[in-house]
């Protein structure tokens, strides 16, 4: 009697509502990841300087080369934070990461023409310096918000404060207050005046074509009125959440 033989039966050819669930679940694995991974980022720069940035390599290829030198919110004078807030967000201390009042003012005078303004506050700001890159876009937004959750949830507003002085742009190839006022000043963040943080602060939204030292025209008009709203900064108390 001939033994019998079994066929194995073939498999049966993907479905397109299989290969959904495929792609669905290497999306869900995928964001889970991205979850995670940016979390223990965020953890780890909690504790450790940030080793350089998007914006610090997009320099490399110019030639410029890349000049930082990192220091302490203790070891910066306390005026610099103060310009920063008097120029760049007034109500640091006050949101949790963004100002929904500077979005919605800034929305309404783009409504009405002429130069366009962002409501960035500096959470945002420093999210976007030491996580993402420069430039605009939607998905780079979001991604903003999301790191911008983030800092504000793990780091704290002296911790968000001291990396934005250490990483921001405050001249061409030169990051952070420390490196910008020894190229303007000579000496170190620790003894700036006032008149000099307001002059770093005033470079700051256009680093490369904005100079910090001698400044003419509108730049020399702006950082006079941030050395004027350092006072109001101070007497307000505008800075708190930094003592």
């Amino acid at each position: 009697m001939a033994a019998r033989t079994t066929q194995r039966p073939r498999p049966k050819p993907a479905t397109s509502r299989g290969w959904g669930r495929r792609i669905a679940g290497w999306a869900i694995k995928a964001v889970l990841g991205f979850v995670i991974l940016s979390v223990l980022w965020v953890l780890i720069l909690r504790f450790v300087p940030p080793p350089i940035t998007l914006t610090m390599l997009g320099d490399v290829p110019t030639g410029h080369g890349i000049t930082k030198s990192w220091r302490p919110l203790s070891a910066i004078d306390s005026d610099m934070p103060r310009a920063v807030i008097a120029a760049e967000d007034s109500r640091f201390c006050a949101h949790n990461g963004f100002d929904y009042i500077a979005i919605a003012n800034a929305a309404r005078r783009n409504a009405e023409g002429g130069r366009i303004r962002g409501g960035s506050t500096i959470s945002q700001q420093t999210a976007k310096n030491v996580f993402l890159w420069q430039g605009g876009g939607y998905f780079r937004k979001a991604l903003e918000a999301y790191f911008t959750v983030l800092i504000e949830a793990m780091w704290g507003k002296r911790r968000i404060m001291e990396v934005y002085l250490n990483v921001a742009e405050t001249g061409i190839g030169t990051y952070g207050v420390e490196a910008g006022a020894r190229r303007y000043f000579k000496h170190g963040a620790s003894t700036l005046n006032g008149r000099e943080a307001a002059q770093i602060a005033a470079v700051l939204p256009l680093p490369k074509k904005r100079a910090g030292i001698a400044p003419t025209g509108f730049t020399r008009r702006y950082a006079r009125t941030i050395e004027r709203r350092i006072g109001i900064v101070r007497r307000e108390g505008l800075d708190g959440c930094l003592r």
